[in-house]
């Protein structure tokens, strides 16, 4: 659990920030900052002393915790501008941060710090959100901010981000005391306010007044007609030419180091690459500085029809990507100076298919994703200051600047080292149960983006991005290793295939697979076959271990070299190794006495849910632990309560393998895995969606404390998380789920066991508990106060909440030490309270 936020202005400055980053047509993930200003005691001197809290470098608004936040004093951070050299010493200022921070750790200042910190407001946003990107990089910015906004949010001409910007957009602060913000030329917008809150108000205001202003004035069709030849193709052909196509495009740009892909055929992105305007907006490339860092200066563009041949989109794909690279040399010669970092690689990151979407290319899979989501809000932004204006981005020359700039050069370095299957995808391929749950943490510990399937290599490949290790289990089919084959052929830059069998004998018939494994090396594709002798892997899980390091070592470790061998394992030879890369070793199992006991408190509990009209249909979940094992029982997926049976019920470890049962577990099991590892003084969960509950979830609020009968269960207002960002979304949606439910309390400065509640943001309630039995009730409390509230709320909306006192007592009277709700036997001079 996250610790308390040391100040109430971070807190403020979080929570303000977590609003702003959950919406993506504000700003982008790792795109933005906001800052705070407050007063904090020096515990050196004893005295006060002004802060500043701003986010810092790389760090995203979304997810923004207390140590992303660079902490710096205001006064030795505004005494640099009596040593400031002048923009042409501009990165001087940065180096210069360090020696303005306050106390120890804290997240390295980001380029924007001296924006806030000059900024004599106490709170800033600096934001690129969609909207006030399109006034940003419309060829008469500066007109139509005055036309929107008249003198309430000004115009600052492009210019790069540092010191000079923050006493540019300082002085006009200064100078105009009605101004909520400003639009930066080329780059997005700022706010400020006196407040968390009316900052948070002035950055919504700007970004909907504009967002309004282009629905009003904006013309209908800013990228022009569409051309009937790239029109989108029917979603099943788009997804089958994407698979076919992907490959290519990943092979053509991995020539010097690996890059995962993504591939995206939004709606958005699919009507501007069937319009006219296409190639003109997207030879201008992208102008926010965080943009082309991500998306370089402009994209590549199949310019054929998709009707065409696969081999002619194949042929030119690899023409245009030649083409592609020249032209980046010459960009790169063009503006270089003997003082700029060498070139990182000539390839494209985003890939335009008209008719068929987009592939973005990252270092890692993550980084591929949010490439292509960059490049959804450039296009949102050229939409936008194309229908009032034309778009106009910053010159090439600014983009060599800020993209090959020695700061961001510093900000990469200080990246850690790739793991040493980051980029690379591995595909389970007819590999299920306990020999999945080895070999996948296996190779997740070393990067890699591990999916599986059993039988369709293509749309598997297609979502994963690609594909590098193949490993085949007995019964996966041989058309679908033939198409596993095909894919990797298809890249041109090898890969694995590992076969695993097992089986009684210790001589085992070499799979038929390796027979080719001459004729696949002449394409960079190894062949390799794993025998554990032995019992069926089902629950087995120190073979499967086995083999787990056996496929790494195969794969990334120090046999890459190795093709066409036969490899047996046996477990009892070095079994008490503890697994490689920090894989968990064999867990311990549950007694079947105590296992027995568990599974009855938790059909028990989960029974409950129908009859306190918590639940309809299959809907909650009810989970018990046993602490002492590490493991825990929770109602399957998708099995109606009415058919629920104690031997139905799935017993999974804290790591989300499944250790006993047949059926598979509820699909929030990882939240609970979250919230028992977050909380270990709790026993029993249970999560519904009760219908009043859910509406203050959905409604993104807290239930409020409007009543004693609150108090007596829940120490405030029970929670709401904030929601998830699509990153969050795509990469452990349930495990961030409990993780967004886990922070809420921190947010709120609860402890688990006073507020034994939390709401996930749309989503519904989860409650906890000493047993499974007692998280039910505290549902069922749940649900009627959250009914409570919501009748309260219609006859008042304004109503107060009760006095802190009165809240107080009615909380400590059931729990605590000093409690003396209900009965029990009396000690000796021992009397009842009827008074003070």
């Amino acid at each position: 659990m996250h610790n308390q936020p040391s100040h109430p202005e971070v807190a403020a400055l979080l929570a303000r920030s977590h609003r702003l980053g959950a919406d993506r047509t504000f700003t982008n993930f790792a795109g933005g900052n906001t800052s705070a200003k407050a007063a904090a005691t020096d515990p050196v001197t004893g005295e006060s002393t002004e802060l500043l809290w701003t986010k810092g470098s790389g760090g995203d608004l979304g997810t923004l915790e207390e140590s992303g936040l660079a902490v710096l004093r205001l006064d030795r951070l505004r005494g640099l501008v009596n040593v400031y050299p002048g923009p042409e010493r501009e990165d001087e200022m940065v180096a210069a941060f360090d020696y303005c921070r306050w106390g120890l750790g804290g997240a390295a200042p980001s380029i924007d710090t001296a924006m806030h910190g000059l900024v004599t407001a106490a709170h800033v946003d600096h934001l690129h959100a969609e909207s006030g990107l399109a006034f940003a990089t419309a060829a008469d910015g500066e007109a139509l901010t005055r036309q929107c906004f008249g003198d309430r949010v000004l115009w600052v001409p492009w210019r790069r981000p540092g010191f000079q910007l923050g006493l540019d957009i300082a002085a006009l602060h200064d100078a105009n005391p009605q101004a909520i913000g400003l639009i930066l030329g080329g780059h997005g917008i700022t706010a400020w306010g006196a407040t968390a809150a009316e900052c948070e108000a002035h950055s919504v205001e700007i970004i909907t007044t504009a967002r309004d202003f282009l629905a009003a004035h904006g013309k209908p069709e800013p990228f022009g007609p569409h051309l009937p030849q790239h029109l989108p193709l029917p979603e099943p052909e788009r997804q089958a030419l994407a698979a076919q196509l992907l490959p290519v495009v990943r092979g053509l740009v991995s020539g010097t180091r690996p890059q995962a892909a993504h591939f995206s055929d939004d709606p958005v992105v699919l009507d501007f690459l069937a319009r006219a305007e296409l190639p003109r907006l997207a030879a201008l490339g992208t102008s926010c500085p965080d943009h082309f860092l991500r998306t370089k200066v402009k994209p590549l563009i199949l310019d054929r029809s998709p009707a065409e041949p696969l081999e002619a989109l194949i042929a030119r794909l690899r023409e245009l990507h030649a083409d592609y690279r020249a032209e980046y040399e010459a960009y790169y010669a063009r503006h270089a100076t003997p003082d700029s970092p060498p070139m990182r690689g000539a390839d494209p990151a985003i890939v335009l298919l008209p008719g068929i979407g987009m592939i973005s290319l990252g270092g890692d899979r993550a980084t591929a994703r949010v490439s292509g989501e960059y490049y959804l809000n450039a296009i949102n932004a050229m939409r936008g200051a194309e229908s009032v204006s034309t778009y106009a981005p910053i010159p090439e020359a600014e983009k060599f600047r800020v993209e090959y700039w020695s700061l961001e050069e510093a900000k990469l370095r200080r990246a850690p080292a790739p793991a040493a299957f980051t980029g690379r995808v591995a595909l389970l391929l007819g590999i299920d149960g306990t020999l999945a749950d080895e070999v996948t943490p296996a190779l997740e510990a070393d990067g890699a983006t591990v999916v599986a399937a059993a039988d369709a290599v293509f749309p598997a490949a297609l979502a994963a991005g690609g594909l590098d290790v193949v490993v085949l289990g007995a019964e996966a089919p041989s058309v679908a290793a033939e198409e596993a084959i095909n894919f990797l052929t298809a890249q041109g830059i090898g890969g694995d295939l590992v076969i695993v069998t097992g089986g009684s004998g210790h001589d085992p018939a070499r799979p038929a697979l390796l027979a080719r494994a001459d004729e696949l090396r002449t394409h960079g594709i190894r062949v390799n076959h794993v025998y554990a002798a032995g019992a069926p892997f089902r629950g087995d899980e120190q073979r499967a271990a086995t083999v787990a390091r056996a496929v790494i070592g195969l794969t990334g470790g120090e046999l890459t070299g190795t093709t066409g061998v036969s490899l047996p394992v046996f477990p009892t030879v070095g079994s008490a190794a503890s697994g490689k890369r920090g894989h968990n070793p064999p867990r311990p199992r549950t007694t079947h006495r105590k296992l027995a006991a568990l599974r009855d408190e938790v059909l028990q509990a989960n029974l409950a849910i129908p009859r306190h009209g918590l639940a309809k249909l299959t809907w909650g979940n009810v989970s018990g632990i046993d602490r002492d094992e590490g493991i825990f029982l929770i109602k399957p997926s998708g099995i109606a309560y009415t058919d629920l049976t104690a031997d139905l019920l799935v017993a999974v470890d804290l790591s989300g393998h499944v250790v006993a049962g047949e059926l598979n577990p509820s699909v929030d099991t990882a939240t609970h895995a979250c919230l028992y590892q977050a909380f270990p003084s709790i026993s029993g969960i249970t999560h519904t969606h009760s219908t009043y509950a859910v509406a203050f979830a959905q409604a993104r609020s807290d239930i409020p404390v409007l009543g004693t009968t609150h108090a007596d269960v829940f120490n405030g207002p029970v929670p709401c998380s904030v929601p998830l960002t699509a990153a969050q979304c795509a990469e452990g949606y349930e495990w961030n789920t409990g993780q967004a439910l886990v922070d809420a309390l921190a947010r709120a400065g609860a402890d688990p066991e006073e507020m034994p509640a939390a709401l996930a943001c749309a989503h519904g309630p989860f409650t906890w508990a000493a047993s499974p039995a007692e998280s039910v009730q505290r549902t069922v409390v749940l649900e009627t106060l959250a009914e409570m509230a919501a009748h309260t709320l219609r006859l008042n909306p304004s109503v107060p909440e009760p006095a802190a006192w009165l809240l107080d007592r009615h909380y400590r009277r059931k729990h605590g030490a000093t409690a003396y709700y209900g009965n029990r036997p009396a000690g000796a001079g021992e009397s009842a309270r009827v008074g003070p």
